[in-house]
C-alpha cells in the first residue's frame, strides 16, 4: 500500500507538523481490521460448539435404588423385578449394577446378531459423508468434546464411579486426564500424522516424486474392556473419527450403562456440529453373539482391549475376511528397583502403580523386583501402608449421611475372588517363609453387597510360583527379591507377558541400560505408566500381551489405508518409456539381457569404474 500511495506520500499532504504520518495510522488500523476478521473466521470454524445433554440420575451421590443380593450380570434371571416392565420373550438381557453397593442401575436388552448387523450398516452408510470432512471440521468436534469434558469432569467421574465402583481420584487420573491428553494430541498433531507425506527418491526413479496418502478405511470396530469405561470408549472412537472412519464400539457387559451415556455425549456433539451421529454406534451383547461384529465384511479394522483368551477368539474370527486386528491384552508388569535405590522416595509411586483402580490396570505394577538387601525394608513399607488403605464407595453416604474418605474402591465383581484367594493360599503353603498382608475379600460394614478385596502385599515371591506367572488384575503387590541385576532382568522377562515395565534407580544411565534388556512394549524410568499419557508414543506390547499399536502416529495410521502414489517430477521433459531393446516382442534375448544386466551394474555396482562399465554396456545394447 505504501508503494501504491508513493506519489501522494512524496507530496507530504498527510503529515502533521509534529511529524506523525497519518498513513501509518491508517495502515495500523487496516492491519488490525484484517486480524479481527481472521479471528472471527477462526472462531466461526474452530471454536467449541456447545450442546445439550442430560445427567443420569444414578450419577448423583446418594441416589437410591433396589439392592441386589449377590449381584451379577444375570441377576434378572432369578429376580423378575429386575426386568423391564415390557420384556421381549426369547431375548437376552444384561443387569447393570453398582459393584461398590449392589444397587440395581438398569436392565438392558442385549443386542442380538440381527441388531448388531443393522448397527454396522448404519455406521457404514453414514461414513462416506464423514470421510469428506476436513481436518478443521474433525478438530472442531474434538475441541467441542474436550471443552465439554473439562467443564463436566465431575459428572463424568461420577458416572464411571457408579458403574465400576472406582474412586473419584482413580476416575480423574485414569478416565479424565488420559482422555483429555488424547484429544490434546489429536488437535495438535493428528493432521500432521495423516497428512500426505513425501518419501525419498532413489537413483533409478530420480525423475519421479513419491507420496504416501493415509486414506480412511471405512467402518472400524472397537471391542473394549470395562476397567476405564470413559477412556476405553472414547479413545478408539476419537482416533477412528479423526482418521475419517465410522466406528461400531462393543463395550463390556459390565459397563453398558456408563458407556451408553458416554457415547450418547459423542453423538450429541456430532449432531450439534452438523454431522450425522450414526457414524458412532454402540453394541453390547453376550459373547455368543459377538461374531456378528468380528466376522462382518463391512468392518475394516478391529481394535481389541481385553483378556488374552477373548483376544485369541477375536483374532481367529477376524480371519474370515482378513480383517486387521490390534490386540492389547494382559500384562504382568514388573518394576525393577536397582540396588541402592531410596525406597521411601519412590514408595508413593509404587503404591499408586499397584493399587490404582483397585489394581485393575493393564499396565499396573504387579511385581516389585528388589535387591535382596532391601527386601525387608520394602516389604515393611508396603505392609504399613496397605493396612491404612480405606475401602468403600464414593457414591454412597454412610448411616450418618456423609461420605467417608476412600482410598480404594470396589472391583468390578466378586467372580474372581475364589481364584485370587486360591493363588494366595497356594503361595503361602508352597513358599518358604512367605509373609502376607491382606489377601482376602472384604465384607464392607456399610456396603455388604459390594465387591471388595483387601489391598494385599505378599513376599518373598519367586518366578516358579503360579502367582508370579498369572495376571492378577487385582490390588495385590508381589515382592520378588534378586541377587544380581542380570537376575532381576531374567525375573522381569520370565512371564508370557510383555506389555509395560518400569525401572527405578539412582543412576539413570544404568536404568536405561536395563530398560533396553526388557521384553516389553513400553518402559518408564523412575516413573510409572507415564508412556500412556504421552500420546505421541505408540501403546502396545509383545509376546502374549498382543500385537499392533494404538496411540501416537503409528496407532492413528493403523486406522487408515496407506496408499503409495508416484507422479512425474517434470512430465513435460521426462516420463517412463520402454526402450526398443525391451519392447514386446523381444527381438534378441542376448541383447536384452546385456541391457538389463548393464543397467543393474550402472545403478548398484560397488565402485564408480564398475558403474561406468555398466553404463557403456547399456549404451551399446540400446544401439543394436
Amino acid at each position: 500500500m505504501s508503494l501504491a500511495l508513493h506519489p501522494l506520500i512524496t507530496l507530504n499532504i498527510w503529515s502533521y507538523d509534529d511529524g506523525i504520518d497519518i498513513f501509518y495510522l491508517l495502515s495500523l488500523f487496516f492491519a488490525f481490521g484484517i486480524w479481527l476478521v481472521f479471528q472471527r473466521y477462526q472462531r466461526a470454524h474452530n471454536s467449541a460448539v456447545p450442546f445439550k445433554f442430560t445427567i443420569p440420575e444414578p450419577a448423583k451421590v446418594g441416589w437410591k435404588s433396589f439392592v441386589i443380593d449377590d449381584p451379577t450380570l444375570t441377576s434378572h434371571e432369578t429376580n423378575d423385578e429386575l426386568l423391564p416392565s415390557f420384556s421381549l420373550q426369547g431375548r437376552k438381557y444384561i443387569t447393570s449394577f453398582d459393584p461398590a453397593t449392589g444397587l440395581h442401575i438398569q436392565t438392558y436388552l442385549a443386542d442380538d446378531q440381527e441388531e448388531i448387523a443393522r448397527k454396522i450398516e448404519k455406521a457404514d452408510r453414514a461414513q462416506p459423508s464423514w470421510r469428506e470432512t476436513s481436518f478443521t471440521q474433525r478438530r472442531r468436534v474434538i475441541r467441542s468434546l474436550l471443552k465439554w469434558l473439562v467443564d463436566n469432569q465431575d459428572t463424568c467421574a461420577k458416572v464411571a464411579c457408579r458403574d465400576t465402583g472406582k474412586t473419584m481420584v482413580d476416575a480423574a487420573l485414569g478416565e479424565i486426564l488420559t482422555t483429555c491428553s488424547k484429544m490434546e494430541w489429536l488437535l495438535a498433531h493428528g493432521e500432521e500424522a495423516l497428512r500426505p507425506e513425501k518419501r525419498r527418491r532413489n537413483t533409478m526413479l530420480a525423475y519421479k516424486t513419491s507420496e504416501v496418502h493415509y486414506e480412511p478405511l471405512g467402518t472400524v470396530a472397537g471391542i473394549v474392556s470395562w476397567n476405564y469405561p470413559l477412556h476405553n470408549a472414547w479413545s478408539p472412537i476419537l482416533a477412528a473419527l479423526f482418521a475419517g472412519n465410522s466406528i461400531v464400539l462393543k463395550c463390556s457387559e459390565n459397563v453398558i450403562w456408563s458407556t451408553s451415556w458416554y457415547i450418547y455425549i459423542i453423538r450429541s456433539c456430532l449432531e450439534a456440529c452438523g454431522h450425522d451421529p450414526e457414524i458412532v454406534q454402540i453394541v453390547c451383547c453376550w459373547p455368543e453373539d459377538a461374531d456378528a461384529l468380528t466376522t462382518s465384511p463391512l468392518i475394516k479394522h478391529i481394535t481389541f482391549i481385553g483378556s488374552e483368551e477373548v483376544g485369541r477368539k477375536v483374532a481367529v474370527a477376524a480371519t474370515r475376511h482378513l480383517t486387521p486386528v490390534t490386540l492389547e491384552l494382559g500384562g504382568k508388569d514388573p518394576a525393577i528397583i536397582m540396588p541402592g535405590t531410596d525406597l521411601n522416595k519412590w514408595a508413593s509411586i509404587w503404591m499408586r502403580g499397584v493399587y490404582q483402580n483397585a489394581g485393575q490396570n493393564c499396565i499396573g505394577i504387579e511385581r516389585l523386583i528388589v535387591h535382596r538387601s532391601q527386601y525387608d525394608e520394602l516389604f515393611e513399607i508396603f505392609s504399613q501402608r496397605v493396612t491404612k488403605l480405606r475401602l468403600g464407595s464414593v457414591m454412597a453416604p454412610n448411616d450418618q449421611g456423609y461420605l467417608s474418605p476412600v482410598d480404594c474402591g470396589a472391583m468390578i465383581s466378586s467372580a474372581r475372588f475364589d481364584a485370587l484367594e486360591h493363588l494366595i493360599t497356594e503361595a503361602e503353603e508352597n513358599g518358604n517363609g512367605v509373609h502376607l498382608e491382606g489377601g482376602t475379600r472384604y465384607n464392607h460394614v456399610y456396603n455388604d453387597k459390594g465387591s471388595y478385596f483387601l489391598p494385599t502385599v505378599i513376599g518373598p515371591v519367586f518366578s516358579d510360583m503360579r502367582i508370579a506367572q498369572k495376571e492378577l488384575f487385582a490390588p495385590i503387590a508381589l515382592i520378588m527379591p534378586y541377587g544380581t541385576v542380570d537376575e532381576a532382568i531374567n525375573i522381569a522377562n520370565s512371564t508370557r507377558y510383555g506389555l509395560g515395565a518400569s525401572v527405578f534407580g539412582p543412576d539413570q544411565r544404568q536404568c536405561l541400560k536395563v530398560a533396553k534388556e526388557l521384553e516389553c512394549g513400553m518402559v518408564s524410568i523412575n516413573d510409572f505408566g507415564v508412556f500412556y499419557v504421552r500420546l505421541d508414543l505408540p501403546f502396545g506390547g509383545t509376546k502374549y500381551s498382543g500385537y499392533g499399536r494404538f496411540a501416537g502416529p503409528e496407532g492413528l495410521r493403523s486406522l487408515t489405508n496407506p496408499k503409495a502414489i508416484m507422479v512425474d517430477r517434470w512430465p513435460v521433459f521426462i516420463q517412463t518409456s520402454i526402450p526398443k531393446v525391451l519392447d514386446y516382442p523381444i527381438r534378441s534375448l542376448t541383447t536384452s539381457w546385456f541391457f538389463t544386466s548393464g543397467l543393474v551394474r550402472f545403478l548398484y555396482a560397488d565402485g564408480w569404474r564398475a558403474r561406468i562399465r555398466g553404463l557403456i554396456t547399456v549404451i551399446k545394447a540400446s544401439r543394436k
